[in-house]
């Protein structure tokens, strides 16, 4: 890695190390994740992350995606859960698919400012139809 820092990253070398890194033990995967040699935005290192965390990232939404709907806004309610943008995405997802859509608007109704946003954007869509077109029955236009 020091050598390819300093040098430019040949395709060839980076992707034989990603073929490697699922080969290799916690600890060397940690230590390539937390090298100060590879940027955020380093394939290498986002490889190391999803190697590291795949499990857990996959157990936790399926969890998520199989909880009932009660369940799921208690455990939005409590912000320290450390899954509420999971949720939050999981809650969009079933309002769009049309379940539960009351709850979920109730529960987005006294959240954040950008949820409350959310669910009234999702109503005018409702109601007008897609906003792409700039037709807005709902703005008044300054020239009429």
């Amino acid at each position: 890695m020091k050598k390819f820092h300093f040098t430019k990253w040949d395709e060839n070398v980076l992707r034989e190390c990603q073929s490697i890194l699922p080969n290799l033990t916690r600890e060397e995967l940690v230590s390539i994740y937390r090298s100060r040699l590879l940027d955020e935005k380093h394939s290498l290192k986002q490889t190391a992350f999803k190697v590291l965390f795949a499990d857990k990232v996959g157990k936790r939404e399926e969890r998520i995606k199989n909880l009932p709907i009660d369940e799921l806004i208690e455990e939005f309610k409590d912000k320290k859960s450390g899954n509420v943008a999971l949720i939050r995405k999981e809650l969009r997802e079933r309002y769009k698919a049309g379940k539960d859509k009351q709850q979920i608007a109730g529960i987005f109704n006294v959240s954040t400012k950008s949820d409350m946003q959310w669910v009234k954007n999702q109503v005018r869509k409702e109601q007008y139809g897609d906003s792409n077109s700039h037709n807005y029955q709902w703005k008044k236009t300054s020239w009429i």
